[in-house]
């Protein structure tokens, strides 16, 4: 008798987040309800703009991930060429202001703000900001990677913030 009731109360637990769910959808999605249109939108039409947005969402979340992969490899290089020579190189530098660019756009998709914090975790030496780099931005994909479409990560945008300090750094060092 128990199992049942708890069946029936997750059964109904579901059913009343299920239109919440699909709302969210459709607030979300800029083509429902338009004021522009001068005729209501048929369920139909409005259910194929709800799956156009899905699409659109995961392939933002899709680009953004390629985006921190590219990140990943460009701070690897730089660590690697780092090692052997312990300066950065003008390849090095050029490599690290189109990391900038990738994390502007990373930062931009997680709605991350301007970090005010400058003291926090500043490298002592180029040496120390290098592997900070590397450790860091791999953090950053590790947790974008567990996060999905729908969900915005603290630690990705704390992440993403700390990236962007060390690239400052090892740009203007």
């Amino acid at each position: 008798m128990k199992a049942r009731n708890i069946r029936i109360i997750v059964i109904g637990c579901v059913m009343l987040a299920a239109p919440v769910c699909i709302y969210s959808q459709i607030e979300r999605c800029p083509y429902i309800e338009n004021p522009a249109h001068r005729e209501p939108l048929s369920k139909q039409m409005k259910e194929r703009m709800v799956e156009l947005c899905i699409e659109e969402t995961k392939k933002d979340f899709d680009r953004m991930l390629e985006r921190t992969e590219e990140l990943a490899k460009l701070t690897d290089e730089i660590e690697e060429s780092f090692k052997g020579t312990n300066r950065l190189t003008k390849e090095d530098r050029e490599k690290l202001e189109k990391a900038e660019d990738l994390l502007e756009k990373i930062r931009k998709e997680l709605n991350a703000d301007d970090d005010d914090d400058d003291d926090k975790d500043k490298p002592k030496d180029a040496v120390e900001a290098v592997q900070l780099l590397q450790e860091t931005t791999y953090k950053l994909l590790d947790e974008i990677k567990k996060t999905s479409r729908y969900s915005i990560s603290a630690v990705a945008i704390q992440s993403s913030n700390t990236v962007m300090r060390l690239v400052k750094f090892l740009r203007f060092h």
